[in-house]
C-alpha cells in the first residue's frame, strides 16, 4: 500500500471500529431500567452488564500489543472485529443476566484487540508532528457513538425491545471488515518476543479480582473480613506483577516506560481523571430516569449535548494546545471537569431542562479537550520501537480506570441509598448527588499530577517541533 493512501484511509478504518465500540458501550446505559424490568432485577444490579465489558477490556488489552507484534496488525484487528460483531449477536439473543454478562465478556475481548491495535497502527503510520491531527480525526467520528448511543438506545427501548440495541453492531461490523480488507496496513514487531504467561496471570487475575470486589461492595453482599481479604489478595497479585516485570526480559507490560515523564504523567494523571469520569455514562441515565422520572428516550436526548460539544472541541483543541501548551491546558481543564461533574449534584426534578443541557455541553467540551491532550501527549517522547508497548500500557490503564470509576460511582450511590427501594425517587436522587460529588472530588485531585509537566512538554506533538532533552 502507498503511504499517502494509507494515511488517507487508515483514520477512517480505525474510526469506524471506535464508533462501533463507543456506540455499544453507551447505547446500553439508557436501556438499563428496561433490561432490569425484563430480567426482574434491580437496575443497579445490572452494573455487572456494563462492568463485565469494561473489565474484560482491562484484562485482555495487555496481550493486544504482543498479538499485534506477533501476528500483524491487520490480522489481529480483523479478527477482533469479527469476534466483537458475533458477540453482539449473542448479547441480543441472551435469555438472562448471566448469559448477557458472558456475551459482554466476549464482546470486551474483541474490543480489547480493536482499540490498542488501531491506536498502534495510527502511531506507526503518522509522524509525531502529524499525530495530534490524526488522533483527533479518529476520535471525531468515534464521538458519534456516544452522541447517538443514548438517544438510539432510548428510542429503541421506547418503541421496540432492548435486544435490538446489540443488533446495530452487525452492519457496522461488516462495513469495518470491508475497510480493513481494503486499507489496513500490516505491521509486525521487529522481534518475536515470547508471551509473558506468568505476568498475564498475575496482572489479569489481580485486576479482575479488584474490579469484581468493588462491584460486590456496591451491592453490600459481602462481609468486611472476606472483603478486605480479597482486597489484600488482589493488591498482592498486582504487586507481584510489578516485582515479576522487573525481573523478566519480556514482561507483559514494560513498566520502565513510566520513566518517561510525559508518558508517566499522561497515564497516571489520566488514570485518576478517568476515575471521576468512568461512572458518568452509567449514573447520568439513572439520574434522568429514576431521579427525574423521564422516559428512556428523553434521558437519551439529554446525553446528546455532551457528545455534540465534544465533537466541536476537536476542531479547536489543536490550536488551544499550540497556544497554551499541555501543562496549562491539563491543569486548568481538569479543574473545570471536576466542577461540571460536581454540578450534577444540583440537578433535580425542578431543574430547568435548559440548564441540564448547558451543563452537558460544558461537560462534553472539557472532556474532549482532556482526552485529546492526554492521549496525544502520552506518545510525545516514546520511541517508535516502544510504540506497541506504550499503546498497550496506555489502553490497559485507561480501561482499568474507567472500570474502577464505574465501580466507585455506583458504590457511593448504593451506599447512600442503603436499604431504601430504588423506586423512591427522592432517595435515588439524593444518593446519586453524593456520587457526583465524590467523582468530582477525585477529578479535582487528579489535576495535581499534571503540575509535574514542564512548560514545553509535548511540543513536538502540539507544534511539530523537536524538543531537546
Amino acid at each position: 500500500m502507498e503511504t499517502s493512501t494509507v494515511k488517507r484511509y487508515l483514520p477512517w478504518v480505525v474510526a469506524t471500529t471506535l464508533f462501533m465500540e463507543q456506540l455499544d458501550s453507551t447505547i446500553i446505559n439508557t436501556a438499563v431500567p428496561s433490561m432490569a424490568a425484563s430480567f426482574n432485577v434491580a437496575p443497579l444490579s445490572l452494573k455487572a452488564v456494563v462492568a463485565s465489558y469494561i473489565l474484560s477490556l482491562a484484562v485482555c488489552i495487555p496481550i493486544s500489543g504482543w498479538m499485534a507484534d506477533r501476528f500483524g496488525t491487520r490480522r489481529v484487528f480483523g479478527t477482533a472485529v469479527i469476534v466483537f460483531t458475533l458477540s453482539s449477536l449473542l448479547c441480543g439473543l441472551s435469555l438472562n443476566v448471566p448469559m448477557l454478562v458472558a456475551a459482554r465478556i466476549l464482546q470486551g475481548m474483541g474490543a480489547a484487540m480493536m482499540m490498542p491495535v488501531g491506536r498502534l497502527t495510527i502511531i506507526r503510520t503518522f509522524l509525531k508532528a502529524e499525530l495530534l491531527m490524526a488522533m483527533n480525526f479518529v476520535i471525531i467520528p468515534a464521538l458519534i457513538g456516544p452522541l447517538l448511543g443514548p438517544t438510539i438506545g432510548g428510542l429503541i427501548v421506547h418503541w421496540v425491545s432492548w435486544r435490538v440495541i446489540f443488533f446495530i453492531n452487525i452492519p457496522v461490523g461488516l462495513i469495518a471488515l470491508l475497510l480493513i480488507h481494503l486499507h489496513m496496513p500490516d505491521y509486525h514487531g521487529e522481534q518475536k518476543r515470547p508471551l509473558d504467561v506468568i505476568g498475564l496471570m498475575l496482572f489479569g487475575t489481580g485486576t479482575a479480582l479488584l474490579s469484581w470486589l468493588l462491584e460486590i461492595f456496591g451491592e453490600h453482599h459481602v462481609d468486611l473480613i472476606p472483603a478486605f481479604t480479597l482486597l489484600f489478595i488482589s493488591i498482592g497479585l498486582l504487586a507481584a506483577y510489578v516485582w515479576h516485570a522487573q525481573r523478566t526480559s519480556f514482561p507483559l507490560l514494560r513498566l520502565s516506560l513510566f520513566r518517561i515523564r510525559t508518558f508517566r504523567v499522561s497515564v497516571v494523571g489520566g488514570f485518576i481523571t478517568r476515575l471521576g469520569l468512568g461512572g458518568l455514562p452509567f449514573l447520568l441515565p439513572l439520574l434522568y430516569q429514576l431521579g427525574l422520572g423521564l422516559p428512556a428516550w428523553q434521558s437519551g436526548m439529554l446525553m446528546m449535548p455532551a457528545a455534540a460539544a465534544a465533537m466541536g472541541m476537536k476542531v479547536i483543541s489543536v490550536r488551544l494546545l499550540r497556544r497554551f501548551g499541555y501543562k496549562k491546558i491539563l491543569v486548568i481543564n481538569t479543574l473545570l471537569i471536576g466542577t461540571t461533574i460536581s454540578m450534577f449534584s444540583f440537578v433535580s426534578a425542578e431543574t430547568p431542562i435548559i440548564l441540564i443541557v448547558l451543563l452537558g455541553l460544558a461537560q462534553g467540551f472539557f472532556n474532549s479537550l482532556q482526552f485529546s491532550s492526554m492521549n496525544s501527549m502520552a506518545y510525545a517522547d516514546v520511541n517508535d520501537t516502544d510504540s506497541s508497548m506504550a499503546s498497550t500500557l496506555t489502553s490497559s490503564f485507561q480501561q482499568m480506570s474507567m472500570s474502577f470509576g464505574l465501580a466507585c460511582g455506583t458504590l457511593v450511590a448504593a451506599w447512600f441509598l442503603g436499604d431504601l427501594p430504588q423506586t423512591d425517587q427522592a432517595a435515588v436522587t439524593h444518593a446519586l448527588h453524593y456520587a457526583f460529588l465524590t467523582l468530582g472530588a477525585l477529578t479535582f485531585i487528579s489535576s495535581l499530577s499534571f503540575w509535574r509537566l514542564r512548560a514545553n512538554d509535548g511540543e513536538n506533538v502540539s507544534k511539530g517541533i523537536t524538543i531537546e532533552a
